[in-house]
């Protein structure tokens, strides 16, 4: 359990270092290129928590990696959903093709599932990795919050609620890792996906927490071979955070 708080407390001082290079930055695709692999972050977060698994999926040639960004003031998840859908549909008419990819960290990854089951983003989206995301609402988000996005976050909400109806026919291929010491997903367990309609490959990471989870070897490496070139160079350049 020590060990456990001390790589996450590192992941967090890591976090409070780079944060500052990631406020306004964006990664855009501005010519025709393959398939685009599009990340999301969570809540009052950045790019700069993807630092690692960018550099890691730039070495096997991935990509074009791209980012999307919403504001904790953007409203509610539906909100931000949609416009997702704008970008993804501006990106699928700038690389000539028709799908993309997703990983999403924490909101992120609920973002991404919102699009995918509630908007038609099954038809667009190949794979969604979500990292570290509450898909069955977390705890912690009982806690008084002004901003809708956090209460929708608790569970039971009628977002949740929306989220475990039917999705017939989606045919999207989702990858949700989970941390076994998050301390932000309460409990743990509800990093995980549980859809009777949905493809889904849950997996857990033992001793990884919040944020943690995100720079995890395990965690990029898989990422990596997921959405990597075969023929590119398998060691990834991965910091062993656990």
């Amino acid at each position: 359990m020590l060990r456990n708080m001390a790589v996450e407390l590192a992941s967090v001082v890591d976090r409070l270092v780079r944060y500052p290079a990631g406020i306004g930055a964006r990664w855009v695709m501005t010519h025709q290129a393959r398939r685009p692999l599009v990340m999301l972050p969570g809540l009052a977060d950045n790019t700069s928590i993807f630092t690692q698994l960018k550099a890691a999926l730039d070495a096997r040639d991935a990509g074009p990696v791209v980012s999307f960004s919403y504001s904790p003031l953007v409203g509610k998840v539906q909100t931000a959903a949609a416009r997702l859908a704008n970008q993804i549909e501006q990106l699928c008419v700038i690389s000539g093709g028709g799908q993309v990819d997703l990983v999403g960290h924490s909101l992120g990854g609920l973002i991404a599932r919102y699009y995918i089951q509630r908007l038609g983003g099954s038809a667009r989206v190949g794979t969604a990795v979500t990292i570290g995301t509450p898909h069955c609402g977390t705890l912690a988000a009982r806690l008084p919050s002004p901003l809708p996005l956090v209460r929708q976050l608790r569970p039971g909400s009628d977002l949740l609620a929306e989220l475990a109806g039917p999705a017939p026919g989606c045919s999207t291929r989702f990858i949700a890792y989970a941390g076994d010491s998050d301390q932000l997903v309460l409990p743990s367990r509800n990093g995980l996906i549980d859809h009777p309609d949905l493809d889904v490959r849950n997996v857990v990471i033992p001793g990884a927490g919040h944020l943690s989870l995100a720079v995890h070897h395990q965690v990029i490496t898989e990422i990596c071979a997921l959405f990597g070139r075969p023929d590119t160079v398998e060691d990834v350049p991965v910091q062993r955070s656990a």
